[in-house]
């Protein structure tokens, strides 16, 4: 009995240890599989009529291999790097920027926060949002983290179909959509660091803006924008995390992309 009673001390201590282990074990929660999360495709249908830059390649599908000759399937496909739902990079506007394959895999896993401005845009197809309107959103939803994907839904998702309504392009050559405010992409930028500016147009800047002040603060600011999404209908204001897919080409500006959002199961 006096042998074991120097061990007490320690065997009480051990009792403590193993209980607290198991009241832990049995009170967290259960992990959450990814397959319960939802799955948005953010993606437009990518055809050969989609709208297009003017000036941009068209984007061309070319028959390759057949099953009667070749015994299989292929296409031989071009496109611009900003073409369809796309993303760019740094060195799109930048000189000596990072380019396609430089940009990190992590940075193409990123929370999104969605900006609704369709209200304004289907009353003026110039509009710019503005820094009011980006405060406004932050007293309804709070503060916009840091190194979040800011996207602004405009509506323009719903004209994909119409290359012309898309574009809106005036006698004069001039775009008409809505875009990021200068004003506005600064803050988000400076003051909230945003990593990356998200869009349903064909531009994070309004078409008559021959400044390119929004994609101008991204990517001095070394970020991404991510072009032509759909599917933000379905999207809350915060809560989202977005995986941005597409090619990292050696050098080049960007990519045409698959993007998906991913929504955690309600708590």
């Amino acid at each position: 009995m006096k042998r074991w009673g120097r061990y007490l001390p320690f065997l009480l201590v051990m009792v403590a240890f193993l209980w607290s282990v198991r009241s832990t074990t049995l009170s967290a929660p259960a992990s959450v599989s990814l397959k319960d999360w939802k799955v948005v495709d953010l993606t437009q249908p990518l055809t050969t009529n989609i709208p297009l830059w003017p000036g941009d390649p068209q984007f061309e599908v070319e028959a390759w291999a057949s099953y009667a000759k070749d015994g299989y399937f292929i296409n031989r496909f071009s496109i611009g790097e900003h073409s369809g739902t796309h993303w760019g990079t740094p060195n799109t506007f930048i000189e000596g920027g990072r380019s396609a394959d430089q940009i990190k895999p992590e940075e193409l896993v990123i929370p999104a926060v969605v900006i609704d401005i369709r209200d304004q845009s289907a009353k003026d197809a110039d509009y710019r949002l503005s820094l009011d309107d980006v405060k406004n959103w932050e007293k309804a939803n709070g503060e916009v983290p840091v190194g979040s994907l800011v996207i602004l839904y405009t509506g323009w998702q719903d004209k994909w179909s119409d290359s012309k309504a898309f574009l809106n392009l005036d006698k004069d050559g001039v775009l008409h959509f809505p875009g990021f405010g200068a004003e506005a992409a600064e803050y988000l930028v400076t003051e909230r660091k945003a990593k990356a500016l998200g869009t349903d147009t064909h531009g994070a800047d309004p078409g008559n803006d021959t400044e390119y002040a929004a994609s101008t603060a991204m990517y001095t600011a070394d970020g991404l924008i991510l072009e032509c999404l759909g599917g933000l209908d379905q999207l809350p204001p915060v809560g989202a995390t977005v995986v941005v897919g597409g090619l990292p080409i050696g050098g080049g500006s960007g990519s045409p992309a698959r993007v998906l959002a991913f929504l955690p199961p309600a708590s």
